[in-house]
């Protein structure tokens, strides 16, 4: 036990329960009888949050023993230099074989005085000084003893910077891709050093060769990924030129000499394994990987990289095997043998380890690795990003390139990162091979490993809980990871091959697709068999797509749907000889296209008829990009080349449909937001309208009669039109010189009613409804009125409900200068002088309380209905446009006919509380996204949002809620919105 001094204060204070713990540290210099030396303490708070702060104190007390006169020197640096110590307690309480390494050459710590990044040529060149006595190499057992000396070394660094953060935390954390970087360097620099060595044993056989021999030393495994791990076999694979006999001396001395010294090199993985010759000339690889080599072989080479000896050499080595490489999945059972492969590496996994095996174990590392390989070498075919030896680059590439959700990339590589951590603190340790969590009963091993990998107690339960809790999580994410992953392949087979073909029956197929979230995975079945049926090049590359889209249609709120989708729009596109060609080559289209037809009916039907727009996916910043008035004089010019109405229709019908799914896709994809939706929307209405009249004006007569202003009401004079909105309107008119009024009504009249009339004609585009009923007299008034017209009607006969649909008329086609004076004849009926009187005010809440109860649709849910419901677009616009009539003629910037603009303009200049103006301009603003979200989702145009199921799903979706979440939890938001924007209308709308 350790003893108490007569204060209380014991080394335990410091994590220290080892019997001599307080000797030792007497013996250091770091206490006194009476508790810690003066200026100690930061030295034994560093100590106490190493990975085992007595087998640290061990360590310092042998590296005191083993250099006594250096010892004060030590000392003072652990007090004086923080990095210094961070580094050399974490190598003491982290590694004991490091701590061994220390002991023996007592100045190499020295070494953690400071970091260092370092290149392969930088470590190359250090282990190269360290086995050269002068000029020449050192030999044999010296040679071998050097170069293990500096590899150590070298070794310690890189594992002082990766653990000095856990007892020194302004050291910061070193990033697991710097870790197994530096490690590799390492390791290619033990290669070289080896071969250079290895080469002057041979030298003398050299000189005796008839021609000069060339060897290339290839890294394959985690070295050629550049991922090694701290203790860890180097696979390599030997090439040559000139005498092989004496290539293979060369090479196995090599391997004789890193051997002994730094790392076991393993060269099994050459052309027939352990019983084939160790080196071979590049002919001779190419003629065994064309004839003889196994789908795994080409697995393998994935890897392939020249990292010591002839660089042209192993240049063309790897010229030569890379078409190989990304030829493999053409072969026969390709995705089957690369499947049955990872299940025997599984199944020599002994039952009682395998939850703890960190490498080959169920949700292991190798689960990652062949996920991700199995991908590469699947789509790395047609896209060269894929191609990179290095598990974590691969797996970002398959992210960014579409073929695996962000979300499925950024959980797998925490994951990875984690177990490889863990792995490298298990290594670390002792220098040992292996892959073993420790067993949830070994507390202290799990109390140790916590330590190491930072892990800390919480929530009651104790670091080592904590560790073993995040250990199965990560290994449960990766097992479901690897299914979801590993097995897309499977899918194209069983729609390629007919199902008793297969080793995996249609059942068991089924069963995968119901895992991925299809509600019917038999139909799903045959939409994939229909797509990839046959051997043309269109069906082939629907097979390399569907693994994808699978995927991503599983992350989408209604999968099934999304697929039919797919069908349909495949099939329809079918002769588009761009379409597969974009979705295969651009990852971002492909991501997109499946959230958007997983997400709405509006899209696929406009996509059939536009598909120019889907080359416009890949950007959705570029999607949502366009300006609105560029859009409307592009519309325009081109429906103004026709001089006949039918067509110019046509035309214009064909470029809303574009601007629409356009709008609609940006809209889907969060590029675009509500005001930028509806201006956009509003706009294409517009210029629609405009083109049309002007070709209508023209067809119509050789000489005009007269001239014809089209004045927007409602959403579409506000700007604010949505997916399904109409676009309400007012036909103007004012005779030419020489024209009576009558002539001019009846001429204007034909006009606009053969404007309305085709456009408003029955279509597969969504429709373009003409609406002119807030016109004087509703539908028994005539169509058009000339200007003065107008003015007697408002002046004799206009009621405030018509003054009250003016706050928002606003010119959008034909004729500018008379529709600008349209405008100065109807301001002052909608900006009275003086505002409303108390009756008028009476008739306004009057009205709007009959329509909220007349126009509600029987047995609709009044909160969920985005237009009539409370707190919805009916109340805000009510509200404003109340404001608008009784205050506007004393605040011209009131004066507009958007309802955000109005309601911030009554907020400056003090009418709306601050809080209530942000209340209803968010509640607006959410209802307008909502409801144009549900005729997204619906394919039609509702004004109620879902309350249950998929289309609810969808909706929330819209909102960047995760298919994964509560849907109710969107529903719930909106109807809090609401809720305080019907408290604001109760005190803005009713205050007097």
């Amino acid at each position: 036990m350790i003893p108490r001094d007569r204060h209380g204060q014991t080394p335990v204070r410091f994590g220290l329960t080892e019997d001599r713990a307080e000797q030792r540290l007497i013996a250091a210099g770091l206490w006194l009888e009476n508790g810690p030396v003066p200026g100690s303490e930061p030295v034994l708070t560093a100590l106490a949050k190493t990975a085992d702060p007595d087998v640290a104190l061990i360590g310092l007390d042998r590296l005191r023993e083993a250099d006594e006169q250096a010892w004060e020197t030590i000392r003072q640096a652990l007090h004086d230099n923080p990095p210094l110590r961070g580094r050399l307690l974490a190598i003491l309480g982290g590694s004991t074989a490091l701590a061994d390494h220390l002991v023996s050459t007592p100045d190499e710590w020295r070494r953690l005085t400071h970091p260092r990044e370092a290149s392969t040529a930088d470590y190359t060149a250090e282990l190269s000084a360290a086995v050269r006595s002068g000029d020449t190499y050192l030999t044999g057992k010296d040679a071998v003893r050097a170069l293990r000396s500096a590899y150590r070394g070298v070794l310690m660094e890189i594992a002082a910077d990766d653990l000095g953060h856990l007892v020194e935390y302004e050291l910061g954390e070193l990033a697991y891709s710097e870790v197994t970087s530096r490690l590799t360097a390492l390791a290619e620099a033990a290669l070289r050093t080896g071969l250079a060595l290895a080469w002057q044993e041979c030298d003398s056989q050299q000189d005796e060769a008839e021609e000069p021999t060339r060897l290339a030393v290839i890294a394959m495994g985690k070295c050629g990924g550049r991922e090694l791990n701290y203790v860890s076999d180097v696979d390599v694979v030997f090439v040559s030129e000139g005498d092989t006999s004496l290539a293979g001396r060369v090479a196995g001395e090599m391997m004789r000499i890193v051997g002994a010294s730094c790392f076991q090199v393993d060269a099994a993985l050459r052309p027939e394994g352990k019983a084939g010759a160790l080196v071979r000339t590049l002919e001779g690889h190419a003629n065994y990987y064309q004839k003889w080599a196994r789908t795994w072989e080409f697995q393998a080479l994935l890897k392939a990289r020249p990292v010591a000896g002839d660089e042209e050499l192993g240049a063309r080595y790897v010229d030569v095997v890379a078409p190989m490489v990304w030829m493999a999945a053409e072969r026969d059972n390709f995705v089957v043998d690369v499947q049955k492969m990872r299940a025997r590496v599984e199944e020599r996994v002994p039952n009682e380890i395998a939850e703890r095996e960190l490498k080959l174990g169920r949700g292991g590392l190798r689960d990652v690795e062949f996920a991700v390989q199995l991908l590469q070498l699947v789509h790395g075919r047609v896209d060269p990003e894929l191609r990179s030896p290095s598990t974590m680059e691969a797996l970002d590439a398959l992210g960014q390139g579409g073929y695996v959700g962000r979300s499925d990339v950024t959980e797998l590589e925490a994951s990875y990162e984690f177990l490889r951590m863990v792995e490298h603190r298990l290594q670390l340790r002792k220098l040992r091979r292996t892959h073993l969590f420790p067993d949830a009963s070994a507390t202290g091993e799990l109390r140790w490993l916590a330590r190491a990998c930072g892990a800390v107690p919480r929530r009651g339960r104790t670091a080592g809980e904590v560790l073993l809790a995040e250990y199965r999580s990560k290994i449960k994410a990766v097992r479901r990871l690897h299914e979801k992953l590993f097995y897309r392949p499977l899918l194209d087979a069983v729609a390629k091959v007919p199902a008793d073909e297969l080793q995996l029956t249609t059942e068991q197929a089924t069963s995968r697709l119901a895992a991925l979230g299809y509600a019917a995975p038999d139909g799903a079945l045959r939409h994939i068999k229909a797509l990839t049926s046959g051997v043309s090049r269109r069906a082939a590359i629907q097979h390399t797509l569907l693994p994808v889209l699978l995927d991503l249609l599983a992350d989408t709120p209604d999968p099934d749907g999304g697929l039919l989708a797919y069908r349909k729009v495949s099939e329809a596109l079918a002769e588009t000889p761009w379409y597969l060609r974009v979705l295969r080559d651009e990852g971002a289209v492909v991501e997109n296209l499946a959230r958007l037809l997983g997400t709405s009916k509006f899209v696929p039907s406009l996509l059939v008829r536009a598909p120019e727009v889907l080359q416009q996916l890949g950007n959705t910043t570029a999607l949502a990009d366009r300006d609105p008035a560029d859009v409307a004089v592009a519309l325009r010019q081109a429906v103004g080349r026709y001089r006949s109405l039918r067509p110019a229709i046509a035309t214009a019908r064909a470029l809303r449909r574009h601007e629409m799914l356009r709008v609609a896709g940006a809209d889907l994809l969060g590029a675009l937001d509500v005001r930028g939706a509806c201006r956009a929307l509003s706009s294409v209405w517009a210029a629609v309208l405009e083109a049309t009249l002007d070709v209508a004006q023209r067809e119509n007569a050789e000489r005009p009669l007269a001239r014809i202003a089209v004045i927007g009401m409602g959403r579409l004079g506000g700007g604010e039109l949505g997916y399904g909105s109409d676009a309400d309107v007012l036909f103007v008119c004012e005779p030419h010189q020489g024209v009576s009024d009558a002539e001019a009504v009846r001429y204007a009249g034909g006009i606009a009613s053969t404007v309305s009339r085709l456009l408003g004609a029955p279509s597969q585009d969504p429709p373009l409804k003409v609406d002119a009923d807030l016109r004087p007299e509703g539908r028994n008034g005539p169509l058009v009125r000339t200007l003065e017209s107008y003015r007697a009607y408002y002046a004799r006969w206009g009621e405030v409900w018509e003054a009250q649909a003016l706050l928002r008329a606003c010119p959008v086609a034909g004729d500018s200068e008379l529709g600008e004076r349209f405008v100065e004849m109807i301001d002052p009926i909608r900006y009275p002088e003086g505002g409303l009187d108390a009756s008028s005010v009476r008739e306004i809440r009057r009205i709007k309380a009959r329509v909220d109860t007349e126009r509600m649709p029987r047995g609709s849910d009044a909160w969920s209905h985005a237009k009539l419901g409370p707190g919805g677009l009916g109340d805000v616009e009510w509200t404003v446009q109340l404001l608008q009539l009784r205050h506007a003629h004393q605040y011209p910037t009131a004066r507009t006919v958007g309802t955000l603009e109005a309601l911030e303009a009554f907020s400056e200049a003090g009418l709306v509380d601050d809080e209530d103006a942000e209340t209803l301009s968010e509640a607006w603003l959410t209802a307008t996204k909502a409801r144009n979200a549900a005729t997204l989702v619906r394919g039609k145009p509702v004004d109620s949002i879902p309350t249950s199921g998929k289309e609810l799903s969808a909706v929330a979706s819209v909102f960047g809620h995760a298919v994964t979440d509560d849907p109710g939890e969107f529903l719930d938001r909106y109807r809090r919105v609401t809720r305080r924007a019907r408290a604001a209308v109760e005190r803005v709308f009713y205050a007097e």
